[in-house]
C-alpha cells in the first residue's frame, strides 16, 4: 500500500490514431514537472501515475499546472483484494461527516465483482464504520472513488487541472509581451493548446526603467512555469520611436510603431526561436491601434507567419478574470510604464490607410532601423 497521484487527461482521448504520440508527450511533461522530487512516473490503462514522492500534495500542485492534464487525485494504491480495498475506504472516510457516494470503476474485468457490486459493498462498509456519514446518491458532499486496474486505487478528492493539450504538440510561437494585463493571458491561451512559446519584449530606455523590465521578466517566469521555462528577447526600441515621433505624422505614430514591432518580432521569432506564429494580446476596439482598420494595417507587414490574437473578442472584465485565475493580474497592474505608452498621440487615427502609412515610412530608413534593433536584441532565459 502506498500513496499515488492519479493523473487524468481529457481532450487527448479524442486524438484517434495519433493518441499514443500525445500521451507520450503528456507523460514526459508530467515527468519533467516532478523530476526533482525523485518521482516514479508511468502511463498505464488511461491514467498517468506519480508515486514515490516525499509530499503527494506538492506533486499534485505541480502536475495540475501541466497542460493536457484534466484533474489529479491523491490516492492510495493497494492489492486487488476486497478486504484490503475496504480497509482503505474505511480509513480514508474515518472521522468525516456529511453525505457520500461510492463510485466504482472496474477496468480489470477479471476482478470477481462488477462496478455496482464494488460500490455497494464499499458503501456498506463505510456506513458501518463511520456514523457521521450518510448516503446521498444524487448530490453527495464526498465522492469516494474506487478504481480496479492493474492494482486497486482509492481516492476521495478530485483536483481540477489546467486542461488543454500537452506542451510541444502544437508547435512554437512567440508572444509580444508588453507587461500589461492582456498579453500574458493571450500567451497562456495559446500555450493551453499545446504551443511552446517564447517572448519578445520592447524596451525604451530611458523612458522605461529597470522596474518595468523586471515586471515583464516576472510575467515571463509565471508563464514559463507552465512549460518548464521561457526565453525572452529584449529589443531596444527607443531609437525607432524617436525617429517616428520626429519625422512622421503624429496621428499615425501608434500604428507605425506597431508595424515596426511586428516586423522585428517576425525576424526575431524565426531566427532565434524557430517560431511558426506570433501572438499578441490585442483586443478589437480596446485602443486606437486595435481597430479593425489599424489591425489590418499592422498585419500587412507580417509576411511569413500567422498572427494569433486569442483575446480579439473578449470583454475586458473577462480578460481581467482570466489574469486573476492564472496569477498574472497583480503583477500586470504594477505602475511601471512600457514602451507602448511612450509618445502616445493626442489624437490617433483610428482608421489609418495603408498608403498613408507607407508614405510615412518612406521618410525613415526603416530597414536600417530594423536591422539595428534586431542586432542589439538580447535573449534572456527565465
Amino acid at each position: 500500500m502506498r500513496e499515488v497521484l492519479l493523473v487524468r487527461f481529457g481532450e487527448v482521448h479524442l486524438k484517434g490514431a495519433n493518441r499514443p504520440y500525445f500521451l507520450r508527450m503528456l507523460t514526459e511533461n508530467v515527468r519533467h514537472s516532478v523530476k526533482d522530487l525523485g518521482a516514479d512516473v508511468w502511463l498505464s490503462d488511461s491514467r498517468i501515475y506519480v508515486a514515490d514522492v516525499p509530499d503527494i500534495m506538492e506533486a499534485a500542485e505541480r502536475v495540475k499546472r501541466v497542460f493536457g492534464v484534466h484533474s489529479v487525485s491523491p490516492a492510495v494504491e493497494t492489492d486487488k483484494d476486497i478486504d484490503a480495498i475496504g480497509a482503505v475506504c474505511v480509513s480514508m472516510m474515518q472521522g468525516k461527516n456529511g453525505t457520500f457516494k461510492v463510485f466504482a470503476r472496474r477496468s480489470d474485468k477479471s476482478f470477481p465483482m462488477d462496478s455496482n457490486a464494488i460500490a455497494a459493498e464499499m458503501g456498506h462498509r463505510v456506513l458501518e464504520a463511520c456514523p457521521g456519514l450518510t448516503v446521498d446518491v444524487h448530490t453527495p458532499e464526498i465522492k469516494l472513488n474506487v478504481e480496479i486496474r492493474d492494482r486497486a486505487y482509492i481516492c476521495c478528492e478530485d483536483i481540477p487541472a489546467v486542461g488543454g493539450m500537452p506542451i510541444g504538440t502544437g508547435g512554437r510561437a512567440s508572444l509580444l509581451l508588453s507587461g500589461g494585463i492582456d498579453s500574458p493571458v493571450a500567451g497562456y491561451s495559446i500555450m493551453r493548446r499545446g504551443v511552446k512559446i517564447s517572448a519578445i519584449h520592447f524596451e525604451s530606455p530611458p523612458y522605461t526603467g529597470e522596474r518595468a523590465k523586471e515586471k515583464v521578466m516576472t510575467l515571463a517566469k509565471m508563464l514559463g512555469a507552465f512549460q518548464g521555462g521561457m526565453q525572452v528577447c529584449v529589443v531596444p526600441f527607443t531609437k525607432i520611436q524617436l525617429e517616428i515621433h520626429a519625422k512622421c505624422p503624429d496621428e499615425l505614430g501608434t500604428v507605425l510603431m506597431r508595424r515596426f514591432m511586428m516586423r522585428i518580432a517576425e525576424r526575431v521569432a524565426k531566427a532565434n526561436f524557430k517560431a511558426q506564429a506570433l501572438i499578441t494580446g490585442e483586443n478589437l476596439a480596446q485602443v486606437a491601434s486595435q481597430t479593425m482598420d489599424a489591425l489590418c494595417c499592422t498585419d500587412m507587414v507580417v509576411e511569413g507567419m500567422p498572427v494569433f490574437r486569442p483575446l480579439i473578442g473578449y470583454d475586458k472584465l473577462d480578460i481581467i478574470r482570466e489574469a486573476e485565475k492564472i496569477g498574472t493580474y497583480e503583477t500586470s497592474i504594477l505602475p511601471y510604464e512600457d514602451c507602448c505608452t511612450v509618445f502616445t498621440p493626442r489624437h490617433p487615427d483610428t482608421r489609418p490607410k495603408p498608403e498613408a502609412l507607407v508614405k510615412a515610412e518612406a521618410k525613415l530608413d526603416y530597414e536600417a532601423l530594423l536591422a539595428e534593433a534586431v542586432e542589439n536584441a538580447v535573449i534572456v532565459n527565465v
